[in-house]
């Protein structure tokens, strides 16, 4: 940026399109009126240092304490951003000297070189920040348009600033320059995941296991169900914990009321750099719901019946061992699934979730049937049920033309393992940034078989809105999908039943968990 201003000034003054600055400086002040002074006070102004200041402010304590939030690395994203340009651009004014346009300037001159326009990179990094964290961190038809405004007011602010004197357009390019680069360069730090350096092995301890790749060793959370985790459990863990130089970490059970998502949410707050959940699917798809967004690194330790997310992740499904091995991995994003529907408040899920035969076999398996034979137990309780009426639906892909379907099953998968070793949906992968749908109609033994032998082949791999599959199981790929049934169906959300409805709306938030997963090859 230094050497872009002594260019300006120095061998590129006389040479076009400089030499026309001050033409476009001369027309812009004969082409003042009272209006567009006003008009150009006010837009001058959001890039003001107050307006600025006290924009950052908020916004940061907005992040950190709206409940659900708190978002502590978007607003230190924010912060940074905004203090790194206004540091640039002091080093700049003081390395480069360059007189504002020769007019009659509307605003008191502050003692600054002209290169560059502070109210542009300020600007630029206050409210280009912003529209990057809605373009990330929101959902909905609005937040395009929102995102567009957030980024034409450092535009209005550069063209305010010239029409009222203070700057040649060089100038007000290189305020776009210098926030611009402040958000790439800050946002690749703290945005682009988390960075966690590895820890160096102790020369003297060559027998011990080798330490996390990876892995933060600083503040860690075990958040268990203690229906599931034991004492003897919990002390075998502590154990692996301490010998991947986790000490003193903190074991918090879940309640009835809370099955994880409070428990982790505090953990967060407390600045916690590593959160290990032992429970169920359920209770690590709670724990999910507060580390959704935060990078704060979750460890799946399975001890439920189904243990879906531990079994696509590649772990163990023995909890020891699946701990000892995500220690010795490494942090990776994976997408969730965002859901929501009629009595179905906005949630997520990190593995599937559907409405109709899984829903009902998921409902009448007991607990005392999954304690005796595990997972086999649901497919027992789904035999029962094969008999139960088909469900009529409507389906909307990514705004695509709505689809009328008739099914057993509709199953939303953001992974396509179930137990046994079954691939359930093929396409599926928890990392692809898309969500995928699952229909399942077959009809009579027939068509059972043909469902059976679909399944048990490799099924389609293919883009956004793409289906597959055959007349007894059908599949599709989507970012967005909208189904309506014309009767309430059971639903389920990562193997817990749901409320019935005749809504479910889904859609995937790529990238937004963080999880240890083992290193390939290993």
């Amino acid at each position: 940026m230094v050497g872009l201003g002594l260019l300006l000034t120095g061998p590129a003054a006389t040479v076009w399109p400089l030499t026309a600055e001050d033409e476009i400086a001369d027309s812009l002040e004969s082409a003042r009126t009272g209006t567009l002074d006003t008009v150009s006070l006010v837009v001058s102004e959001a890039g003001n240092t107050t307006t600025v200041v006290v924009g950052t402010l908020l916004s940061c304590l907005v992040l950190l304490l709206v409940p659900r939030l708190p978002r502590w690395r978007d607003a230190l994203f924010l912060a940074v951003a905004v203090s790194l340009q206004s540091l640039v651009f002091l080093v700049i004014t003081e390395a480069v000297d360059r007189n504002r346009p020769d007019v009659e300037r509307l605003d008191a001159s502050p003692p600054t070189s002209s290169y560059t326009s502070g109210h542009t990179g300020a600007a630029t990094a206050l409210y280009a920040g912003l529209a990057v964290l809605v373009l990330q961190r929101t959902k909905g038809p609005w937040r395009k348009a929102v995102a567009a405004l957030l980024l034409l007011l450092p535009v209005l602010v550069g063209i305010a600033r010239m029409y009222r004197g203070m700057h040649h357009p060089t100038d007000v390019v290189g305020g776009l320059l210098n926030g611009g680069l402040s958000l790439l360069i800050v946002g690749r730090a703290l945005l682009a995941g988390p960075h966690v350096p590895g820890v160096a092995p102790d020369a003297g301890a060559a027998d011990e296991e080798p330490p996390a790749r990876g892995v933060p060793t600083g503040r860690t959370t075990v958040v268990f169900n203690p229906t599931v985790t034991d004492e003897a459990a919990r002390a075998a863990l502590r154990r692996i914990l301490e010998d991947h130089g986790h000490h003193g970490a903190d074991f918090v059970p879940t309640t009835a009321d809370d099955p994880g998502e409070g428990q982790t949410a505090h953990a967060v707050r407390e600045g916690a750099s590593l959160v290990v959940v032992c429970g169920g699917d359920g209770t690590i798809r709670a724990a999910a719901e507060a580390l959704a967004g935060t990078g704060v690194p979750l460890a799946v330790v399975p001890c439920g019946t189904g243990n879906l997310l531990a079994r696509n992740l590649g772990l163990p499904v023995k909890p020891t061992e699946a701990l000892s091995v995500a220690l010795r991995g490494a942090p990776h994003r994976i997408d969730l699934g965002r859901i929501e529907g009629d009595g179905l408040a906005p949630a997520h899920f990190t593995v599937m979730s559907g409405a109709g035969l899984d829903a009902v076999m998921l409902e009448s398996t007991s607990d005392r049937a999954k304690a005796l034979m595990g997972w086999p137990a649901y497919a027992v309780a789904g035999l029962k049920e094969l008999r139960a009426p088909r469900m009529r639906l409507t389906v909307g892909i990514d705004g695509a033309r709505p689809l009328r379907r008739t099914a057993r099953m509709v199953l939303i998968a953001n992974t396509g393992k179930v137990q046994g070793g079954a691939t359930l949906v093929p396409a599926a992968r928890p990392d692809d940034g898309l969500l995928d749908l699952m229909i399942l109609d077959p009809r009579g033994p027939a068509g059972w078989l043909a469902a059976v032998a679909s399944l048990a082949r490799r099924g389609p791999e293919g883009g956004t809105g793409r289906a597959g599959g055959s007349r007894s199981v059908e599949y599709f790929t989507f970012r967005r999908a909208d189904i309506r049934f014309d009767a309430p169906q059971h639903r389920e959300l990562d193997g817990d039943p749901v409320s019935p409805g005749r809504r479910l709306t889904a859609q995937v938030r790529p990238g937004a968990l963080t999880v240890l997963m083992p290193v390939r090859g290993e």
